[in-house]
């Protein structure tokens, strides 16, 4: 049985704090706690001119210098994504609590295995923090309870192709249009933006769900709002020349050319739809800007682990009671609840 523990002491370390995600987590948290944050990166002169220092997840021992060098950090905010849970560990074994915007559904699950680790050391992880998984999660969570325990939760994504995504999200992107998947594609409206077909893709979420809510039957499904460029993506996908032992130079390709391309806006939408017999239940936010709605997510989920009681161990975001509100209290950023 896990302990709560009230708040954590200590700075934020925000790793990849001068990106299009970390730069919103450290500008919200700066707000809140003057004095308190501290942006890093690889590039050491980014870093320090947001006063920050230098970080490169790659080299663990330099990470471990880091945090003996500030000596008072009590979480770490890790929005680039390692190659491995090797990070994780390090701060997990310290007593130094993690939030984790990584959403690769391998590294959640290695992640995830260091439960037994934070509960020796007293410390938090909280993962599935962002839209998609995050802000998803919590939405199925609460279409689940509407219907009683579904017995089938659809999840819908639709992203703003004109965003100025970080290239981690845009290289996450396209190794997802290489994996293989079985469910069909959806027609359905979304809010503001029409009626759109989505597409089966692996999203996180999808496979955390089916052990967190108990729900076996998971599947979350992605569009942009430019319908020619889904169209065109996902028949690029049905090709088959993104995925196998010969789709990493296609991948390399799509992403240069997908950080270069922006058509369309940058709203997103998130829809969670449960099913358990003739009972059905649909729940859908709004917003702008998925970039800056991960910070945001990310910046409340920190504020919890500095000012309320929060379970030790590794957590998703949907597990935790102290955040069951994060919805409504993003309404005060313009992520609002559609109708």
């Amino acid at each position: 049985m896990t302990t709560a523990k009230s708040g954590a002491a200590g700075r934020v370390l925000v790793i990849g704090g001068y990106g299009a995600v970390g730069s919103k987590v450290t500008s919200t948290l700066a707000d809140w706690f003057p004095g308190r944050v501290v942006p890093a990166g690889r590039d050491e002169a980014r870093a320090r001119q947001h006063g920050g220092v230098r970080v490169d997840i790659g080299d663990l021992d330099g990470v471990r210098r880091v945090l003996d060098e500030l000596g008072d950090v009590g979480v770490v905010a890790l929005c680039v994504e390692p190659e491995d849970a090797g990070l994780a560990r390090i701060c997990l074994e310290r007593g130094i609590h993690l939030v984790d915007v990584g959403a690769t559904h391998e590294l959640i699950e290695d992640v995830t295995d260091l439960d037994e680790l934070a509960l020796q050391a007293g410390a938090t992880a909280v993962l599935s923090v962002g839209v998609a998984p995050g802000l998803t999660n919590l939405l199925a969570r609460r279409v689940n309870g509407a219907v009683g325990g579904a017995e089938r939760i659809d999840l819908t994504v639709l992203l703003g192709a004109g965003e100025r995504h970080g290239t981690d999200a845009v290289r996450w992107t396209v190794a997802g249009l290489g994996k293989p998947v079985t469910a069909g594609s959806r027609r359905l409206p979304l809010a503001g933006f029409g009626v759109r077909t989505a597409h089966a893709f692996p999203f996180s979420d999808q496979y955390t769900l089916r052990r967190t809510l108990g729900v076996s039957d998971v599947t979350t499904r992605l569009c942009l709002d430019s319908r020619p460029l889904t169209a065109a993506l996902f028949a690029l996908r049905g090709t088959g020349l993104l995925g196998g032992v010969h789709g990493a130079r296609p991948q390399r390709l799509l992403t240069s050319a997908f950080s270069r391309v922006h058509i369309g806006g940058d709203g997103f939408v998130v829809r969670a739809d449960a099913y358990s017999g003739d009972r059905e239940a649909t729940l859908s936010l709004t917003g702008q800007g998925q970039s800056r709605a991960t910070g945001l997510v990310a910046a409340h989920v920190i504020r919890a682990l500095l000012t309320q009681d929060v379970p030790v161990g590794v957590h998703h975001l949907e597990q935790l009671t102290a955040l069951a509100d994060l919805p409504e209290q993003l309404a005060a950023h313009g992520i609002t609840a559609a109708r």
